[in-house]
């Protein structure tokens, strides 16, 4: 029997993975087992996992729910880490002080998960979780395989692979979801296109994208020449597409996010305005304006749940272009499976640090995981790459040092803070993002 933990099962997340575990066939049975600190939300996800299960006569599966996350990872073969730290990753209180408090600054952030005040600050403390989980690890499955979703993706992945030698993988959509939107621009079939991408997460590039073998990047830089649209122009004047999307990429370079004029030029400030409201242990409320797509979904999503479990809306078992699964397949069948991951650099990319964070091709079979040699990136994409590793090296030595002065280092270097405030207000919103977040950050006091 092959055991998979899911750790932060209680989201959205955790019935993905479930629905795209419950896709393949296995060449033994399945176990799930689903953790979270919170059985309230949990409990759901558990349940339409099992009506998925029997909905579909899927007899090799079986799947359980535990609050006790030793108790899901003892004799784990795969772990998918998918938990956030303070509340919803995306709607949470603790989240909402990430993004308020460095608008008061002028420091405007669009997810504040990856660098900039939000990144750093959701790094701090999340990463001494994702190290107790490691250290779970070694002493209950030390052979398993984590496969990472939590952000900020690259800072702990790098701690992880600074911090320990269990396997670890850290995975994201940015790549599958960019190469569909561009072979529609294209109108390109998806089978028909092919593609080269590396760089960092959030920030990789296509260096590479061919449609029935005919190199295209000269087309879609005609196509998307003039489009007020943040990726499009990042193409325009660097040469080459990136992954992550307009909201995203704008937080990681100092040109679109610095001014108002910017952000509506951009079309930036459209996707914001949803006021919520979040009272802290101190009687302080902060406001979010929030997407409101973002909190629709959020809040359709439990509702449409319920439906499934009571059998008033059928269950559909559609696999999503999430990595995991398919890795994990792979390993237990040996057919290759390649896909862009987020690894230790070791040389991948040729002109980025060693020791960095990369996200490159790999390819995976029975014997692991193999990072493939890229080579060097053109120098310019490889410099703005390198403006956000420093950031990100910086967080890294803060959080295994535990000296809170690396993480405030690290903000002063932040591309879009340092482009929005002087020194003084940066340390200002430091501190004043180290008060209101203390609870979660006891072990760098």
């Amino acid at each position: 029997m092959i055991k998979i933990a899911i750790i932060g099962a209680g989201s959205e997340w955790g019935r993905r993975f479930g629905v795209d575990i419950l896709s393949h066939q296995w060449p033994t049975e399945v176990k799930m087992t689903m953790m979270d600190v919170s059985g309230e939300r949990l409990k759901p996800i558990v349940d339409v996992t099992s009506k998925t299960i029997d909905a579909h006569n899927l007899k090799a599966f079986t799947v359980e729910g535990t609050l006790d996350r030793e108790a899901a990872l003892k004799g784990a073969d795969y772990v998918i880490a998918s938990f956030a730290i303070g509340g919803n990753a995306y709607c949470g209180p603790v989240y909402a002080l990430d993004v308020t408090i460095p608008m008061k600054y002028g420091v405007k952030q669009a997810v504040a998960d990856t660098i900039g005040p939000g990144g750093i600050f959701r790094a701090l403390r999340t990463a001494p979780v994702m190290m107790s989980t490691l250290d779970d690890m070694k002493r209950l499955c030390p052979n398993a395989l984590l496969l990472n979703y939590v952000n900020p993706m690259a800072i702990l992945t790098w701690v992880a692979y600074e911090y320990c030698n269990i396997p670890f993988i850290g995975l994201c959509h940015s790549v599958q979801g960019t190469s569909r939107s561009l072979a529609h621009l294209l109108g390109a079939p998806y089978d028909e296109v092919s593609y080269k991408v590396a760089g960092i997460n959030h920030m990789a590039w296509f260096v590479e994208f061919k449609w029935q073998g005919q190199d295209m990047l000269a087309a879609i830089r005609e196509k998307v020449k003039d489009t007020p649209d943040v990726r499009c122009d990042m193409c325009t004047h660097f040469g080459h597409f990136v992954t992550e999307s307009p909201q995203h990429m704008s937080e990681y370079v100092p040109y679109y996010r610095k001014s108002d004029d910017l952000l509506e030029r951009f079309e930036l400030s459209k996707n914001e305005g949803h006021s919520l409201h979040f009272p802290t242990k101190g009687g302080r409320t902060y406001d979010y304006l929030m997407s409101k797509k973002r909190y629709s979904d959020a809040e359709g999503r439990p509702e449409k749940i319920q439906r499934q479990i009571a059998g008033e809306e059928p269950i559909a078992l559609e696999k999503s272009y999430e990595y995991a699964s398919e890795i994990m397949i792979a390993q237990e069948t040996g057919k290759p499976f390649t896909f862009n991951g987020n690894v230790k650099n070791r040389g991948c990319i040729a002109n980025l640090p060693y020791d960095c964070c990369a996200e490159v091709p790999c390819t995976v079979d029975k014997t692991g995981i193999h990072p493939q040699y890229f080579g060097k990136l053109p120098s310019h994409l490889a410099g703005l790459c390198l403006t956000n590793i420093s950031v990100q090296r910086l967080t890294v030595e803060a959080i295994i040092e535990k000296n809170l002065e690396k993480a405030f280092h690290a903000m002063l270097l932040d591309p879009l803070t340092s482009a929005v405030c002087g020194t003084a207000e940066i340390k200002k919103m430091f501190d004043e993002m180290v008060e209101a977040e203390k609870e979660y950050l006891t072990c760098y006091m």
